[in-house]
């Protein structure tokens, strides 16, 4: 019993002991960040915006006249003329219409000439004085009348042709045919909703993407106006939805001016030639704008942070970061910036990693030209 109690009372001495022990100092790891050297270089930006592809012209067709489909005669997707007769309705009815309206006109006419003969006969024998002026007037208004109904049954023919040549439901442009599911037996109205078909100028077609309220912002402070940033906009590029980039570059002719209030955007168009018929309307795309700048300092964004919406980079004076103010340009393709002011070429800053350093922090390491140098955080 006594040997137990003298083994438990020595552990916890141990114990005591160790724990009463000064611990060792932990060295912190070392964290490298690479340098760069500043210098004027020639750059180009590119920045995408999402866009839909729409055809020059894109018209939907529909009926002007009620009645049954008799003949469809276009194929979807076939190449069509302005002019070209796309579906036949079924042209009875109008046609009776029309020899109605003819023997209306016929009826009208002759009532009109018997009109004409009653009244010069009127006339004859008031100036015999054997009618009296009341007749001559009866005589007058009658005419007039006949007239009138003579006009009116015209109109009615007029009215009966048009709509005679409504039945033939035509292409109002040049283009192609989209799809359509009507077919011979189907009934149209002038009052439906769906069209029969819509018919694409493709010649040219146009893109729309947006720019934000800030960007056309900044685009009226560097050419002056929106028409002249238009006419100064470069050549824009098209990434197609499958990964590729159409061949033909575009160029943005309208820039609406109006921001959206739901969405916060401007709206621009592109216009791209479209010869070979390779771009489709109604797709889906992306705008490349390309911007050049030259002689001017390029960074990394990583070689950045920000604090309350100004943006900073350490460079390195004295051997230690030095937190630095800077202003970029406005437009970036994400991964660099343009600095505008607050560095200099011939400056040493660190390219990567900003938002990990501290002001003050020793920064040791040989920098070249464009070269990568470490630094090590010391602390």
């Amino acid at each position: 019993m006594r040997m137990k109690t003298f083994l438990v009372s020595s552990v916890c001495c141990i114990c005591l002991l160790t724990a009463c022990q000064p611990k060792a100092p932990q060295k912190d790891g070392d964290s490298n960040y690479p340098l760069m050297t500043l210098k004027q270089e020639n750059r180009q930006l590119s920045i995408t915006y999402s866009a839909v592809i729409e055809g020059k012209q894109d018209v939907e067709i529909r009926p002007q006249v009620s009645g049954t489909i008799t003949q469809v005669c276009v194929d979807e997707g076939a190449k069509v003329h302005k002019g070209q007769v796309l579906f036949v309705i079924d042209q009875i009815p109008y046609k009776a219409a029309v020899q109605k309206a003819q023997a209306s006109v016929a009826t009208a006419e002759a009532n009109e000439a018997t009109a004409k003969q009653t009244l010069e006969g009127k006339q004859m024998l008031y100036n015999e004085k054997v009618v009296s002026d009341f007749e001559l007037r009866t005589a007058q208004n009658e005419y007039k009348s006949a007239q009138a109904s003579l006009m009116q049954a015209k109109a009615e023919l007029t009215d009966a042709l048009n709509n005679l040549s409504y039945t033939e439901v035509k292409s109002p442009v040049d283009g192609y045919a989209g799809m359509t599911s009507f077919r011979i037996g189907a009934l149209v109205s002038s009052s439906m909703t769906e069209p029969l078909i819509t018919v694409s100028d493709n010649s040219e077609m146009y893109a729309y993407f947006s720019l934000s309220e800030k960007q056309v912002l900044s685009l009226t402070e560097q050419y002056g106006s929106l028409d002249s940033a238009l006419e100064s906009f470069p050549e824009v590029s098209l990434e197609l939805n499958n990964g590729t980039t159409y061949e033909l570059k575009g160029q943005v002719d309208v820039i609406s001016g109006i921001v959206d209030k739901t969405t916060g955007t401007v709206s621009l168009r592109a216009v791209f030639n479209n010869k070979d018929k390779r771009l489709m309307s109604g797709g889906q795309a992306n705008i490349v704008v390309p911007y050049e700048r030259k002689q001017c300092l390029v960074i990394p964004q990583g070689a950045t942070y920000e604090i309350q919406d100004r943006i900073f980079a350490y460079k390195v004076v004295d051997g230690k970061a030095v937190s630095t103010p800077i202003e970029v340009f406005k437009i970036n393709d994400g991964k660099e910036y343009i600095v505008e002011s607050g560095l200099h070429a011939g400056d040493v800053i660190v390219s990567e990693g900003a938002g990990l350093l501290k002001a003050g922090t020793t920064v040791t390491g040989n920098s070249k030209d464009t070269t990568k140098e470490e630094v090590t955080n010391q602390k």
